[in-house]
Order: structure tokens, then sequence, then C-alpha cells
């Protein structure tokens, strides 16, 4: 079922239910209303009957009845009688009254009360005269409230036909006139492919939930776009920065076997299909890694690792690669409490990210010195890493993140683009944020925040 159908049946079905709550509110407010003034007539009856019965002047009397015959609407199958009250509890009772004792006893408890069987009402009340009680019990049918009840019914009946009818029509357009904004959008999204994720869908104005639909899908495919562009440039960077030592190793081989030559010629031969190779396998692991950090971190099992260790564990490795390098570990500002310090992570790739930043700082200071500082509070872990090399441009920051990006003052040095942005992928999987601020000729500092309430506790090792 469509959601068309599903809007027009929850819209008739919702109008029929409230359509029928109407009418049962009004049948019962109408027969109220139509018992309340029957009762009425019959008290107003009922008090010209006492006057009849007590009164003693004749022509008092002749007047009283024709203002009963004459003055009032006449009633059908009107009846009277007055019965003497002997004592509290007792009565003269007349046999053609055929009524319940509760209303008898009702009557003398409150002074009025009425009863109703087949549609005819009986109304009593205590009257008193010379310091003696009477009853005077009315009776009579509403057969106008009866009829006029009858046809209030059938008003409600066909009313409420005719506007379920109604509501179907009213429903269908209602259905359409909210769904055809959405068929739009749909009938826009299915045009659109990888081939043209430069068209957007046209903006709607009004401030309700379709406009708000619309900007996300084309706040989407800005992202979408941004995200093919991003790949395309990957892949064609990647591309190129892979050909260059294959076609250096190719040629290299190539010359050497053209014709027989001196031991000193293979050997600087040798050296430098090594020194392309190595290029070659340094670059196909960054790309590796940097592919094996698009998981989420949800299913991989973590370590508990305490970042001083893991901190010193990057220096020592730094050590074997830079034995002259000029890190410093500072951790006169971490807390004394090791558990402030114990971080879920992934270990190896923490490491590497962490590693990665430091070596930037060692590469781009000319292995000036640089300096790591940690330290850890209740709701975070900071790790900040500061050197006093050659600075990023402020034009440079914002593409910092993007593979095999490298800015213009940075390609005078080796390497490849991937380190900054592997280390953002992986400190982003653990939930961390990283933070670069720069100054161009006067280092920069890189700031790696762990806030407690993000650290995922889940999958870990026990």
């Amino acid at each position: 079922m469509d959601i068309r159908k599903k809007i027009t049946i929850t819209y008739v079905a919702l109008s029929t239910f409230s359509t029928l709550l109407l009418c049962i509110v009004v049948f019962v407010l109408f027969r109220a209303n139509n018992q309340y003034y029957f009762l009425k007539r019959l008290e107003d009856r009922a008090k010209i009957v006492a006057s009849i019965h007590f009164q003693k002047d004749l022509e008092k009397i002749k007047y009283y009845r024709n203002l009963k015959k004459n003055g009032l609407e006449e009633l059908i199958e009107e009846e009277e009688f007055v019965l003497r009250v002997n004592s509290q509890n007792s009565f003269e009772y007349n046999t053609n009254l055929n009524l319940p004792n509760e209303f008898y006893t009702n009557i003398l408890k409150t002074g009025k009360d009425f009863f109703e069987v087949d549609n005819k009402y009986y109304l009593g009340q205590i009257f008193t005269e010379s310091n003696q009680k009477y009853i005077v019990i009315v009776g009579a049918r509403d057969r106008k409230g009866k009829t006029t009840t009858v046809y209030i019914v059938k008003i409600m009946l066909f009313g409420g036909i005719g506007f379920v009818f109604l509501a179907f029509f009213l429903g269908r357009f209602l259905a359409k006139r909210v769904i055809n904004p959405v068929a739009r959008i749909t009938k826009e999204v299915n045009r659109i492919s990888a081939s043209n994720l430069h068209n957007r869908l046209p903006e709607v104005k009004n401030s309700d939930e379709i406009s708000d639909l619309t900007a996300t899908f084309n706040d989407m495919l800005d992202r979408l776009e941004t995200s093919f562009e991003i790949q395309a440039n990957f892949i064609n960077n990647a591309s190129h920065e892979l050909k260059t030592p294959i076609t250096t190793i190719i040629a290299e081989a190539e010359i050497m076997l053209l014709k027989d030559r001196e031991v000193a010629e293979y050997k600087e031969s040798l050296e430098n299909i090594y020194s392309q190779a190595s290029r070659l396998g340094n670059l196909t692991e960054s790309l590796l890694k940097l592919t094996q950090t698009g998981y989420d971190g949800k299913k991989q099992v973590l370590d508990i690792a305490r970042i001083d260790e893991l901190l010193m564990e990057v220096k020592s490795d730094l050590d074997k690669i830079f034995p002259d390098n000029r890190v410093s570990i500072k951790l006169n500002f971490a807390p004394k409490d090791s558990n402030l310090l114990l971080l879920p992570c992934n270990k190896p790739l923490l490491e590497l990210a962490i590693n990665n930043i430091i070596t930037n700082g060692v590469k781009y200071s000319d292995n000036n010195e640089v300096f790591v500082t940690l330290s850890a509070n209740q709701e975070m872990i900071r790790i900040t890493i500061n050197d006093i090399g050659i600075g990023i441009p402020p034009e440079d920051i914002p593409h910092l993140y993007e593979p095999f990006f490298r800015g213009k003052i940075a390609t005078k040095y080796i390497g490849y683009g991937l380190g900054l942005p592997l280390a953002s992928k992986i400190i982003r999987m653990h939930d961390g944020e990283l933070q670069v601020q720069s100054e161009e000729n006067k280092g920069t500092i890189v700031t790696i925040i762990f806030k407690k309430s993000n650290i995922k506790i889940s999958n870990v090792k026990s």
C-alpha cells in the first residue's frame, strides 16, 4: 500500500471516529436537553395541580383549570395524582400508579423525583398545605421529544455518511498535496547519478519539512560530489606516485640489460633500483594502512593502553630511525593517578598516528627540537606536539587531511602527503579530536584530545 492510500485511509478513519464521537455527544446532550425541558413542563403542571387541589375559592379553581387547559401546551396521555402523606414513610397509595417503591422513597427523602418508563415520564413533588404534606404526581408521554430524537438521529446518520464520502475525497486531495513534493524530490533524485552529481534539487522557500528535506538532499549531494572528487584525485595521485618508481625501475633494468657493463655500473644501477623499490614499498604500505583505517572501530577488539607508556614506545622507535632526533617527552603535567591515562584503543594504529605526527615535526623542523606534552584529568586526555619548524601557510591548512596533498613549502622534503591524513583517520576512529595551529616559518602545534565521554568502552580485552 502506497503512502497516498495510507494517508487517505488514515484521514477517513480519523474523520469517521471524530464525527461519530461528535454525533454521540450531540445525541446525549440533545436528549438531556429534551428531558430537562419536558420535566420543567411537568413541574409547572404539578404546581398548578397542587394549586387546584388546595384552593378553596371556586373562582380561582376555575381560573387555574382554564390556565392549565388553555395557557399551557397540551400533554399526551397526561395523568394527575395527589397522594396524602400520612407519616415520614407512609402515604395514601393509588392502585392506578404502577411505579417502583424507590420513586416514592426518593420523593419523601428529597422532595422531588422523576421516573421514565416506555418514553413516559412521571414527576413527583411534595407540597404542603395547612401543615399537611401531599405528593403530587404528574405523568405524560414525551412523544414530541421522541420524534425530534429520531429526526436528529436520521440527520446525523445521513450527514455522517455524507461526511465520510467527503472525507474520502478530502483525504485524497490532502494525500496528493502532501506527497506530490516528496514524489517530485524522488523523481529528481532518481535522475541524479555519479555522472551528474553537480545537479541539485530545486530549492523550496517554504520553511517546512519539505524544504528541510530538499536542503538535506542537496547537502548530501555536496558531500557525495566532494567525496567523489577526492576519490578521483586520490586515485590519480596514487597512480602517478606508484607509476614513477615503477617506470624508473623498469627503465634502469632495461638500460642495464642492453649490454655488459662494469661492476661499478651494475652496483650503481642496483642501488638506484633498491632506492626506487624501497620508495614503492613505503608508499604501498602507507596506502594499505590508509585503506585499513576505513573501518568504524566498533567491531575490532581494543586494547587498554597507558598513553604515557605508548608515547615512550613511540620515542623508542624514533630513536632507532632518527638516532640524533631532539624529541622531548614531557610527563610533568601527567596525573599521578595512572587510571586517568588509560585509553581503550587499537594500540598499533594509535602508535602509528602519533609517530607520524611527531615524525612530521622532526622532518619539517630540520631535526630541531620537538616537545611532546601529556596531560590528563577526569574529562580528557591531551597530547600536544610542538615544533619550531617551517610552519604551514594559512591557505594550506584546509587541505591538510587530503591524501597526497603537499604544501608549497613542504615539497622540498621527501614525503607522499599520507602521514597526517592517516593520523587524522586513526584519531577520529578513536573518537579523538585533532587540532592544528601553525604560523609560517615559526612552527606548528598539533593537539590530540580524547574526551572521556566519547571513548568507546565496548569490545575491550579483559
